[in-house]
């Protein structure tokens, strides 16, 4: 690898087994680059390659002894209730046993919009709270700041979240974290989002890239997103069926791919180790090395069997045997550790990392980078390390984006800057076992259980999930009171539903919905569910227009020509009705009728045309309505289409009575007035 550092521009764009992520730029200048020394410390000595002492540097990501599972990373996680593990049937002492009985409480009311049964549920909460318990603390905070059931109170509901985050909740440390983040406290927020980013990365598997399981929206714009959710029916989707076929008839490739489905709960499918242990089992009887590399993970992190470093070892093995040069990543970290093998050994590790850089595999440049970083069997190199790790951030390496933002939190390699060290930690947190409640959500919607669906929704969108954020207010906005939105006292009042919409809508367009932006500034302007207020409507449609939102730009130029909100200015007016048309065709009717409007208000100021534009907006709603009362009606309709067609048959006998009339030689048939020229806009 060539030694001078160049920064240009990296991007992190993930893909999952058929899902992909949105991408994500990072833009380095050379100004951000430290040019620091090859040890900055000092300490430019090789570590012993061979060494057997414990080796705190290498596991940057904390003192476990082995790969933690999910329950491990994520206490108080309602994994248990969703997705039990048939393999731990008493997993839980008497509080955990009671607080895990009272949340299944709680989401069984708000599934079936039983008032009684969640007011008896969350008492039972306030009691294990004023007791101590750090997760029933959580549930408390997240009921309390969304008013569920109890006064809406945001500053109590972060005090219940900073001690359940004190007592190990990590929800409650995203909640907290997301907080800091909106208020721009970047020096708590980075803090917070580094132990969650770290606990993220420790949950991604050791060989390879973890599938990027994004958040499915399940809305596109004001409708359904019906294609997205056709694709996460899980087993009753036809492409599923159709590769399950193919499982069943011998396909090596689709029985890994099932497996896959249902290790990582992909597709709609509920996560099910023992299934894909199963199906990984067949595969590698037909040879397939992907199968061998997942059973090595397997076995590596216990998921569904008794965890056992020596088989895991040997599944690699062969796996890298077959070429499949991801393994090797596997194999390096258990010679870095020390499993399955007789001792550590850092020569050995670095060349399997080598082997798997070598072979364009990103975990293996990410690998190799933290040996340089570290100075682990090799010099200490920082601006080498950091080489690697934008190779594999390049390579959609997510472990390389958390290394990265340790670089920034810490100044080591990169000068400090914790705004962007905490998106970058924040970007790799969301990845953590907490995201899980995506993807129970997305299940109890699918299943037609809005209530739940909404209810997981909330939760994970006061974790700092866009994704969830619009996808709760859109709950909202389409189902009404069947949502089974629960207020202060019971179910949603009218207001209640607006105020949590609106409060959803506008943290979804403060994280860049674009969508979410313009429905908040069409509630600033029309003052639904909140006061009128165009300056902060005008501030809305902005922030959307920064989007390309076409539907921004047009409204910012009506805006503009009306002086509602923003200054009367009919050249800025033009402008957005331009560019507007120029990032979406489908403008081109409103935009021309838009820009008729404003050659009208520029050549005749004062006058009729002007005027009655203006009223408009006023007549519309009672035209609108008038036509719902009057003429929708079966008789008024029928009435209504005689006296159309009355119209056509006179309007067509006219026609052919003028063309019947016979011009005569070189006189000149005057204009007909009602063919109008359309002006030309300036």
């Amino acid at each position: 690898m060539n030694r001078r550092l160049v920064l240009a521009v990296a991007v992190f764009s993930l893909f999952a087994v058929s899902i992909s992520a949105r991408p994500f730029v990072l833009v380095l200048s050379p100004d951000d680059v430290l040019n620091s020394p090859a040890a900055p410390d000092g300490d430019g000595a090789a570590t012993d390659p061979t060494t057997q002492n414990d080796s705190a540097d290498w596991d940057e990501f904390g003192d476990s002894a082995y790969p933690q599972s999910e329950d491990e990373l994520d206490p108080g996680s309602w994994r248990p209730i969703f997705e039990p593990d048939p393999l731990k049937p008493e997993p839980y002492d008497q509080s955990d046993e009671q607080y895990y009985s009272t949340v299944s409480k709680l989401i069984k009311s708000v599934s079936s919009g039983d008032t009684a049964l969640m007011e008896e549920a969350v008492s039972e909460i306030e009691e294990s709270a004023s007791r101590g318990v750090p997760h029933a603390r959580s549930v408390l905070g997240f009921l309390i700041g969304s008013g569920q059931m109890r006064k809406q109170n945001k500053a109590k509901a972060f005090t219940y979240h900073y001690f359940a985050a004190d007592g190990g909740n990590m929800q409650s440390k995203m909640a907290l974290a997301y907080t800091y983040f909106r208020q721009d406290m970047f020096e708590k927020a980075v803090k917070l989002y580094a132990e969650l980013a770290e606990a993220a990365v420790n949950s991604f598997l050791i060989s390879k890239d973890s599938p990027v399981i994004e958040p499915v929206r399940i809305h596109n714009g004001a409708e359904e997103n019906k294609e997205a959710l056709r694709k996460s029916r899980g087993e009753e989707d036809e492409d599923f069926q159709i590769l399950e076929y193919q499982a069943q008839k011998g396909n090596s490739l689709a029985m890994y791919k099932i497996g896959l489905f249902y290790y990582f709960g992909l597709r709609g499918l509920r996560r099910d180790h023992a299934k894909a242990l199963s199906w990984f089992l067949k595969s590698v009887d037909k040879g397939e090395p992907r199968a061998m590399e997942f059973l090595g993970e397997i076995y590596a992190r216990g998921a569904g069997v008794e965890r056992n470093y020596t088989k895991a070892l040997e599944w690699l093995s062969l796996a890298s045997k077959q070429e499949l040069y991801s393994s090797y990543n596997g194999m390096g970290y258990l010679y870095v550790k020390g499993y399955g093998v007789e001792k550590k050994n850092y020569t050995k590790a670095k060349e399997y990392f080598e082997k798997a850089a070598e072979n364009r595999d990103a975990g293996g440049h990410y690998n190799l980078g933290v040996f340089y970083l570290k100075g682990i069997g090799v010099k200490r190199d920082v601006k080498l390390a950091c080489q690697y790790f934008i190779a594999a951030a390049n390579a959609g390496q997510p472990k390389a984006f958390y290394q990265l933002a340790k670089m920034f939190h810490t100044g080591v390699g990169l000068k400090k800057n914790l705004p962007r060290a905490t998106v970058l930690y924040k970007l790799v947190a969301e990845r953590g076992p907490w995201s899980s409640l995506s993807r129970w959500a997305l299940e109890s919607y699918l299943k037609g259980d809005v209530g739940k669906a909404f209810f997981l929704y909330s939760r994970m969108a006061e974790l700092g999930y866009e994704v969830a954020q619009s996808n709760a207010a859109w709950i909202l906005d389409k189902y009404g009171e069947d949502s089974m939105c629960m207020g202060e006292s019971g179910f949603c009042t009218d207001a209640e539903r607006h105020q949590r919409a609106h409060s959803l809508w506008w943290q979804a367009s403060e994280q860049g919905n674009e969508h979410a932006a313009l429905l908040i500034g069409d509630a600033y302007y029309y003052g639904q569910g909140t006061e009128r207020d165009y300056e902060r409507a005008a501030e809305a449609y902005k922030h959307a227009r920064s989007q390309s939102n076409a539907q921004a730009m047009f409204n910012l130029g009506y805006m503009h020509e009306h002086g509602q909100g923003l200054p009367l200015d009919l050249h800025l007016a033009k402008r957005y009705y331009d560019q507007a048309l120029e990032i979406d065709l489908a403008a081109k009717l409103p935009v021309t009728l838009a820009l008729a409007s404003l050659w009208i208000r520029k050549n005749y100021a004062n006058g009729f045309l002007v005027h009655l534009i203006d009223s408009l907006p006023e007549v519309y709603p009672k035209l609108e309505e008038w036509i719902d009362n009057v003429l929708l009606e079966e008789g008024n309709a029928t009435i209504l289409t005689l006296f159309v067609c009355l119209l056509t048959v006179l309007y067509l006998r006219e026609r052919q009575r003028r063309h019947a009339v016979v011009v005569p030689a070189g006189v000149a048939m005057p204009p007909n007035p009602n063919e109008l020229v359309a002006p030309v806009p300036n």
